[in-house]
């Protein structure tokens, strides 16, 4: 949900969310009254993009009301607040005006905090895991395509976008995401971030060169931040010279 009771702001919002593909825009509101009307009409709200000053209730008010579950990231043109935001335990406090840039790296915080809650980990494994993300669906301009992940050679992080490469043959796939928020949804058995620019589908490494992997004839560095974990993953998939 998103409130505002400036106009501009609230549709500025309204395109930041709409274009961040795991987010879905459950109430558009001016006002806290009109939010806190709309909270006890919903079935859930995860999250609630939050200005401050606001007529008759302001945010900092409204947040006291709401259920432990929903939690909040407080939009202000106003500095002062942020002390009072973190109190009532707010998940962030953006600043406007702000950018997507910005609003990404907030809502990221609020992916992995829900993440964590519902008992996963962006590290780890759940039962199953591996068979039940099967594809995923990706905006893309102004559609939603089906991206099945055992076409997928990488991902490769572009300031807010991913390219993700599906083969030679095939053009490759533009989208509005981090590759943070994308490598806590896929599964760790099958794809690894080994660069921060970098996420790789493990069964298509066709060569390892030093501290390079080569997939579909491109030369991908391991980085230093990563080594540990490839490595880790190399000694449980090679086999050992006989001493």
């Amino acid at each position: 949900m998103i409130v505002d009771d400036e106009e501009m702001a609230l549709n500025l919002l309204e395109s930041y969310v709409q274009k961040t593909p795991f987010l879905e825009l459950k109430g558009k509101c001016h006002n806290a009254i009109e939010a806190l009307q709309q909270v006890k009409s919903q079935e859930s709200i995860d999250l609630i993009l939050l200005d401050i000053q606001m007529p008759d209730l302001n945010g900092i008010e409204f947040s006291k009301t709401l259920d432990k579950n929903t939690r909040v990231i407080f939009t202000t043109a106003f500095d002062k607040y942020a002390l009072d935001g973190f109190k009532v335990d707010a998940l962030d406090f953006l600043l406007k005006p702000f950018n997507y840039s910005e609003f990404l790296t907030a809502v990221n915080k609020a992916y992995e905090w829900f993440d964590l809650k519902r008992g996963k980990h962006p590290y780890s494994a759940s039962p199953g895991h591996s068979e039940t993300k099967k594809f995923l669906f990706v905006k893309s301009e102004y559609r939603q395509l089906k991206i099945d992940l055992a076409d997928v050679l990488y991902f490769e992080g572009l300031k807010d976008y991913i390219k993700i490469k599906l083969g030679s043959s095939t053009k490759p796939v533009l989208t509005l995401q981090s590759l943070k928020a994308l490598e806590n949804i896929l599964s760790p058995e099958k794809f690894m971030r080994i660069h921060r620019s970098y996420i790789i589908s493990l069964d298509k490494i066709e060569e390892i060169e030093r501290s390079h992997v080569i997939i579909d004839g491109k030369r991908i560095k391991v980085s230093e931040q990563y080594k540990a974990d490839f490595q880790n993953y190399l000694s449980k998939n090679s086999i050992l010279p006989d001493s």
